[in-house]
């Protein structure tokens, strides 16, 4: 077949468009972002692979196309869409694609949640790969070792299926997966409620559900349907217990049933990583991998691109944290890890879009001062516009002015205006963690506010 991917630069398109393109199909793609001179290595990588990479214009979509997928960002009334319509082309959104794959495997995994959804499809991915089991795995964000967009294996068509399943956009209700993992369900794209009745429709697709004891909505589904509980809190079915959550690694062990005791050394901090951990340890065993494999394959886990990635420490011993918090859970779990390692914190959160800006605020107003230490420092970078129709009606200068006055809340109007403020608050020993999702220039700004903070003239 010939697919064209409309946003093709996107976490969730690019792999998917990557794994067509694998399977023997001709693909081709464009995106806005390409046309804006942005993600230059994205195009090349993509082109390397034999995949077209077109004009976002409306001029790519043609006669011969098979089907046309779309990111979920990619407006009704681009040119693209216009035209695909006129020409009455099969118009496919990237969720209901990725639902075909994962309900075409055999046996099949989607790793929902509204936080830690692609640490555990890359953990998942790392212990299929160390243990030689092929498999098709799909997930939003890369390891920090590989280039490219997202999470991709590419295992045999039929085959074993794990894919990170999103509830961004209402589409988990289209998955039936043979095992499904609910992590968590908080406020995050929609109010709980919302979500509530989105993921009870996807547990009850699943053939088996795994859920975090620890997140009551997630632990109240699986008394609902009879799934199983792992984790930290009291009455799991598979408890975890804590060890340390750092700063540097994270320890625990996980008991899984008749699989033993799993002892868990994860080379990411925080107790989040550690839950990431056990889930991904559970959907493992479920896919045949040896349990005496899983411990000492996690130990070796790199990590994910952009989730409390560490770009480095200078020679004043300033930490730079580069992750994908976006979120108020997120958020919290970002700014306490950082906080477990460091006497001070200085962090800057760039809102991913205007919508969530509007959504977040008067979560991000009683947050954010109950999470900052007195000596801790916080900024509001401009808010991420990727483009397309949307009011911009908030910016990150009325979200810092939202926050009491005593926090001192910086704010930047550009990524430049990022790299002075740090340059001025860092001072040694200070862990630097910069926070923001969607946009593709994120981990060039933490590697920039690196360069300037290790300058020896600085």
């Amino acid at each position: 077949m010939r697919y064209h991917f409309s946003g093709i630069a996107g976490a969730g398109v690019n792999p998917l468009a990557r794994l067509m393109r694998a399977r023997g199909h001709q693909v081709q793609g464009s995106d806005r972002s390409f046309d804006q001179g942005k993600n230059r290595d994205v195009a090349d990588e993509l082109c390397a692979l034999g995949i077209e990479v077109r004009p976002h214009d409306g001029s790519a979509i043609t006669r011969d196309l098979d089907r046309v997928v779309f990111s979920v960002a990619v407006e009704d009334d681009t040119p693209e869409m216009r035209r695909a319509r006129e020409l009455a082309l099969e118009r496919v959104a990237r969720p209901a694609l990725l639902a075909e794959i994962i309900n075409g495997g055999h046996p099949s995994v989607a790793v929902a949640g509204t936080s830690g959804k692609s640490t555990i499809t890359g953990m998942v991915a790392w212990l299929l790969r160390e243990s030689g089991l092929p498999a098709t795995v799909l997930g939003g964000a890369a390891r920090v070792d590989e280039r490219g967009v997202g999470c991709l294996m590419a295992g045999p068509d039929g085959g074993p299926v794990i894919a990170e399943a999103c509830e961004s956009d209402g589409t988990l209700v289209g998955y039936r997966p043979t095992v499904g993992l609910a992590h968590n369900i908080s406020r995050d794209h929609a109010e709980v409620e919302a979500l509530r009745t989105q993921f009870g429709a996807f547990a009850k697709n699943c053939r088996k559900l795994l859920a975090n004891a620890a997140c009551p909505e997630a632990s109240a589904l699986a008394r609902t349907i009879g799934g199983v509980t792992y984790g930290i809190a009291a009455g799991a079915d598979l408890p975890l217990e804590v060890i340390t959550p750092g700063p540097d690694r994270a320890r625990g062990a996980l008991h899984a049933g008749a699989a033993g005791v799993l002892s868990l050394d994860v080379p990411q901090p925080g107790v989040h990583n550690l839950e990431n951990a056990a889930a991904a340890a559970l959907v493992a065993l479920e896919l045949g991998v040896p349990a005496a494999a899983i411990g000492p394959a996690l130990a070796r886990f790199p990590g994910v691109a952009r989730r409390f990635q560490v770009i480095g420490a200078t020679a004043r011993g300033i930490r730079v944290v580069d992750d994908y918090a976006h979120n108020g859970e997120k958020i919290r779990a970002a700014l306490t890890t950082a906080q477990a390692g460091a006497d001070r914190v200085i962090a800057i959160f760039q809102p991913h879009g205007f919508g969530p800006a509007r959504f977040l605020r008067a979560e991000l107003r009683a947050l954010v001062p109950r999470l900052l230490r007195s000596q801790d420092r916080f900024c509001y970078a401009e808010i991420f516009y990727g483009g397309g129709t949307v009011a911009r009606d908030i910016s990150g200068k009325m979200l810092a002015d939202d926050l009491p006055p005593e926090l001192g809340c910086g704010y930047a109007e550009n990524h430049d205006a990022v790299v002075r403020w740090v340059a001025r608050e860092a001072r040694k020993g200070d862990t630097v963690l910069l926070m923001g999702a969607r946009d593709p220039d994120l981990s060039r700004l933490a590697r920039a506010i690196f360069r300037a903070l290790d300058d020896p003239a600085a």
